[in-house]
């Protein structure tokens, strides 16, 4: 009698684990449909994957601001979709979400790139946009002058965050002025923090976008973010390659924002008037 009542108890415990390990096939298995614009409309979500900071999304007292996200919510009301917001700050993570349809857009500042461009799609340019060295001024620095030459970057320990785009420039950099530059990235701070941490002085040298060097600029006098590492480059945001059709409605919600003006105001209200 014992030994029947484990049996069904055993037959119990297979079939849940059966039952379980279909319903996951079958998650993963949706989770592999082509997914464009009539299956987003048809649900009527868009899910974005964007940053938290200010270029992409931030909580203000009782308000969510950020560059991206306003951008986001101005396509929400011209496409009538809700759109659903998700936070990540590793750009390779982004990127491993959009594979495997875990959102729709990248919603952030990415730089086009002939190997980006093989496999993922990008929206007509967002900003244009570059990478900047934060360093301290010649104030805050014990009166030593800040780096304006890259040659001068040669031995230097540059952070910047985990997956960011500016290590590959970095590299190229150390190749171009035939010397060493030693890249740390860092696994918990974003390029606003690594910013922060120049000018308290627990790190010489960061590198991040000028949009953001220019937001944390405002709140830190002690940084300098004049000198240069890369040149202007377009930046945009990312879609799937299977997602074409979701590549069109973005490029023509994107125009009639810049069109009716509001980009403008949002741009300037995050980077200034340039």
């Amino acid at each position: 009698m014992k030994s029947r009542k484990l049996l069904v108890v055993y037959m119990i415990l297979l079939a849940i684990v059966l039952i379980a390990m279909f319903q996951l096939f079958q998650f993963k298995k949706a989770s592999l449909l082509p997914r464009d614009y009539p299956e987003i409309k048809e649900e009527g979500i868009l899910r974005i994957v964007t940053e938290y900071n200010q270029s992409g999304y931030y909580v203000a007292g009782d308000t969510i601001e950020g560059f991206q996200y306003e951008l986001s919510q101005a396509i929400a009301k011209l496409s009538g979709l809700e759109v659903q917001t998700h936070l990540e700050m590793s750009l390779a993570e982004s990127f491993q979400e959009l594979s495997e349809n875990k959102c729709d857009v990248i919603a952030r500042n990415i730089p086009i790139t002939s190997d980006n461009k093989e496999e993922y799609l990008f929206t007509e340019p967002i900003v244009l946009n570059k990478q900047v060295l934060v360093q301290r001024t010649k104030e805050a620095n014990n009166g030593f002058k800040p780096i304006r030459n890259q040659l001068d970057l040669a031995q230097k320990t540059l952070y910047i965050p985990k997956d960011s785009p500016a290590r590959l420039r970095l590299q190229n950099l150390a190749h171009e002025i035939g010397d060493t530059i030693y890249v740390k990235e860092d696994e918990l701070y974003s390029s606003e923090q690594l910013a922060i941490m120049v000018a308290k002085g627990d790190i010489d040298y960061a590198v991040c976008d000028q949009q953001i060097a220019k937001i944390s600029k405002e709140n830190l006098p002690e940084i300098d973010i004049d000198t240069d590492i890369s040149f202007t480059q377009l930046q945009s945001w990312a879609v799937r390659k299977d997602s074409p059709i979701l590549l069109d409605s973005l490029n023509s919600w994107l125009s009639q924002i810049k069109e009716s003006g509001l980009y403008k105001e949002i741009y300037k209200r995050y980077y200034g008037n340039k």
